[in-house]
Order: C-alpha cells, then sequence, then structure tokens
C-alpha cells in the first residue's frame, strides 16, 4: 500500500508541473500568431493593391481594344463608302460633257440632236450613279455657302434679292454618300 501512495503523489506532483509549461506553450503561440498577422496585414494589403492595380489595367486595357474594335468596323465601313470616290470622280468630267452636250441640243436654235439613243444612255448613266450614292449639288438660287460652293467670280446682282447668291452654275458640284467629292464653281452676286 505505501507504494501505491507514494506513486501518485509523485504522480501529483508531476501534474502540476506540466500544467503551467503547456499554459506558456499556448500563450507563446498565440503571441506568434498575432505576431505574425500582423506582419502578413501589411502582406495582405499590399497584396490588395496589387490586385487592384491589375484589375484596373486589365479594365483599361479592355476599354481600350473594345474603342479600337468600333474604331476599325467605322474605318471599314468609311471607307467602303468611299471606296468608289476616286472612279466618281474621275467620271465627272464625262458627266459635265453629256451635260453640256444635252442642254446644247435642247437649245431651240440648235442644230445638233440628241439621238433617242443617246439620251437613253444618258438618263441610264445617271440612275446607276444615283444608285451608288452619287448626288448633283443643285446651286442656282441658292445663297452662297463657302463649305458647298467656290466662288468664281463676283457680278452686280440683277434685283435686290440675289445679293449674296448663287447666279450661275460653272461647274455643278457632286455629293457621295453625303460627302463632297467636288465643289460647285458659282458666280456669286454682290
Amino acid at each position: 500500500m505505501g507504494r501505491k501512495k507514494k506513486n501518485t503523489k509523485k504522480q501529483a506532483e508531476e501534474i502540476p508541473q506540466e500544467e503551467p509549461t503547456t499554459v506558456d506553450q499556448t500563450t507563446l503561440n498565440e503571441q506568434e500568431i498575432t505576431d505574425s498577422a500582423e506582419t502578413t496585414a501589411p502582406e495582405t494589403d499590399s497584396k490588395t493593391q496589387e490586385l487592384a492595380e491589375l484589375k484596373d489595367k486589365y479594365i483599361r486595357m479592355m476599354a481600350e481594344f473594345d474603342n479600337y474594335k468600333k474604331r476599325t468596323v467605322r474605318e471599314r465601313i468609311d471607307l467602303m463608302n468611299t471606296a468608289a470616290k476616286d472612279t466618281m470622280s474621275a467620271i465627272l468630267p464625262v458627266l459635265d460633257d453629256f451635260d453640256r452636250a444635252k442642254k446644247n441640243a435642247d437649245d431651240d436654235g440648235s442644230t445638233e440632236v440628241f439621238t433617242e439613243g443617246v439620251n437613253l444612255v444618258y438618263n441610264k448613266l445617271y440612275s446607276v450613279l444615283q444608285q451608288r450614292g452619287l448626288k448633283p449639288m443643285e446651286s442656282t438660287g441658292e445663297t452662297f455657302d463657302p463649305e458647298f460652293h467656290e466662288a468664281l467670280t463676283e457680278i452686280p446682282a440683277p434685283t435686290e434679292e440675289m445679293k449674296g447668291k448663287v447666279i450661275d452654275t460653272i461647274e455643278k458640284g457632286y455629293l457621295l454618300k453625303d460627302k463632297i467629292i467636288r465643289y460647285a464653281k458659282v458666280v456669286v452676286g454682290k
């Protein structure tokens, strides 16, 4: 019996000694966690800031790419709309000659005749070009506008209401899909 008591005494003495040790380790572990949390807090903040910067860069890059796509589509549409500009500009002197010939043939004292076949070709050419977006400008009698007209000369106006207006059109102006490809050359009353 004596032995058992001694063993339990030793065990009892050993247990209280172990408890403070485990408490000390627990407090040490808590201190390490708070210390490591304090050191990781700045790291977390910097990582969060870096993530925000990368998100901002990504959003800006996507916006720039979207703008690039829209601009490219717009430029292609403009290119397709004005692709025929050079061809139309080259045909304009032919149209001017056609107009002069028709005007000369329509005069009462003229001996030239604008045959029915030539008249058909004239009308067909104009209709095809109008379908492609070519429109002649109406200038005579309109108020002079330097954005549409090129004044070749000024003459005294025959009436007071013709001052500042186009008296005569020397060369017709043309629009191709609402863009000017040739300005009208006009005579303005002053």
